[in-house]
């Protein structure tokens, strides 16, 4: 009978993990179940944008109040995607993920039942609480569960995305074709509850906490018998290790260091993350507000024209982000980003310099290109390369910092540049954004840290870090950690 390995602490979790060439079994579902909460974060934002039209027309929405139900959620999304990574580094990945469902089916249900701007806002707010926290959160558990040769599945996010944003929009017309008239909001929006509760109960009852964060707890028995009950891996808890020592005995990790985040080699793998994630999210967002205006033009102004041509918009979006992965792992996130951005970049000067000059159908592939390069790029990197960046310890942190940036890009998108479309016109302001994507670019190209292209994990190397260094406790010295090939 062979031998089962020692587990001492993280470095050996994640070496096990790593070990296995795929995902399998039980572990392949309590992955999409965590991928699931993604899909509802979109699908959450898709029903309000769906709905927004008769929902406006219903209630009497000034132009005011449409933007502050629109911004609420990624605006929410900037303090709780902290909040999110806070919670998982002290009480655990899984507790927070199941009280973010708990907020979503909460703010559906307000919204789908409200009579007034006021509760539909209060909807949106615990909408947006939700979404904070899942995405921060999700993304740093996600990763922990991946073994490393697979960590380009991360990206498969995005396509899950627009999946989630077809999906709302199929059930919308359905709604239209069932003639419920101008409550077709209410269902929109109120089919996220059931969406959540769903997941809820998945969750609730399938997932199994992270067994590298019960080892960076100290807690090996626990994290042994996760690695079995998720991967079906033998192992037996050791004794721990330096570093396990170290990390069970240190104050647990709060807001108070994020300073760690910008020291030694966290410090540009911080600002990759951070420029990629706000650079998609402010070009999405922004471009994303015209995508129904382009739609209407190409395929008529009725509503059910329009979804459909939202629809057919999406479906670009959804193959980016199943192409997202593979480039991911040949190239490398960096890399991949960097032609992302470049793609977007000369998208978006065309549509500066040849807005209705051109035929239909070329207005039309412009599009096309924008959402195909983003979401096999920027789109979907922007979130996976900060989960796959830190080492356990800091990973839901580092994640939940990048969201935030992530959020401002979203806001800025939704606010600034309508404000520019009504100074400068739609063209000249497709011109000043293209900077975001051309800044991203440069960023991509002179910062060389990939996860995908590293010779170990940041836990694997952060271990080493404290061995070397003997370090009695605290946070491993990053000037110390894994660097590129």
């Amino acid at each position: 009978m062979a031998q089962r390995p020692s587990v001492k602490g993280v470095a050996d979790v994640v070496g096990l993990i790593d070990g296995l060439g795929k995902i399998t079994g039980r572990a392949q579902v309590i992955w999409f179940l965590v991928f699931g909460g993604l899909f509802l974060d979109a699908y959450s934002n898709a029903a309000l944008s769906a709905g927004l039209g008769p929902m406006t027309s219903q209630m009497e929405l000034t132009s005011t109040q449409v933007s502050v139900l629109t911004a609420t959620a990624p605006a929410l999304a900037i303090l709780f995607n902290p909040i999110g990574g806070w919670l998982a580094t002290r009480i655990g990945r899984v507790p927070p993920l199941l009280l973010a469902k708990a907020f979503a089916i909460a703010g559906a249900l307000i919204a789908a039942f409200a009579d007034d701007f006021g509760v539909v806002w209060v909807g949106r707010v615990l909408v947006g609480v939700a979404y904070g926290i899942d995405f921060a959160v999700a993304m740093a558990l996600l990763a922990e569960y991946t073994p490393a040769k697979l960590g380009g599945r991360l990206n498969l996010w995005q396509a899950v995305w627009y999946v989630a944003t077809t999906s709302n929009l199929a059930l919308a017309l359905l709604f239209f074709n069932l003639d419920v008239g101008a409550d077709i909001w209410r269902w929109s929006v109120g089919s996220a509850a059931v969406v959540a509760v769903l997941l809820l109960v998945g969750q609730w009852t399938m997932l199994k906490e992270s067994p590298t964060w019960l080892a960076g707890k100290g807690r090996l028995d626990e994290a042994v018998a996760n690695l079995d009950a998720i991967y079906g891996i033998k192992a037996v808890a050791g004794r721990p290790d330096a570093a396990t020592l170290a990390s069970s005995a240190a104050p647990a990790i709060g807001f108070r260091h994020a300073g760690v985040l910008f020291k030694g080699d966290y410090l540009p793998r911080t600002i990759l993350s951070s420029v990629i994630s706000l650079g998609q999210s402010m070009q999405y967002f922004a471009v994303g507000w015209y995508l129904p205006l382009i739609s209407l033009t190409i395929f008529g102004e009725s509503f059910e024209k329009a979804t459909i041509g939202s629809m057919v918009f999406n479906a670009f979006g959804i193959a980016g982000g199943l192409l997202s992965a593979y480039f991911g792992r040949r190239l490398g996130l960096r890399l991949s980003s960097a032609a992302g951005f470049a793609g977007v970049f000369v998208a978006l000067l065309a549509m500066g310099l040849t807005f209705e000059k051109v035929p239909t159908a070329v207005a039309f592939l412009l599009p096309v290109l924008f959402i195909l390069c983003h979401s096999t790029g920027p789109g979907a990197n922007g979130k996976s390369i900060a989960a796959l960046s830190y080492s356990s310890d800091v990973r839901a942190l580092g994640t939940g910092v990048t969201g935030m940036v992530g959020s401002f890009g979203s806001v800025a998108g939704l606010y600034l540049f309508p404000q520019i479309k009504d100074s400068l016109g739609l063209a000249d302001t497709f011109l000043v954004l293209s900077v975001v994507p051309l800044l991203g670019m440069i960023t991509c190209l002179a910062i060389k840290w990939d996860p995908m292209k590293a010779d170990r994990s940041p836990d694997e190397a952060a271990a080493d870090a404290l061995a070397s260094t003997d370090a009695p406790g605290g946070l491993p010295d990053t000037a110390k950690t894994t660097t590129a090939r």
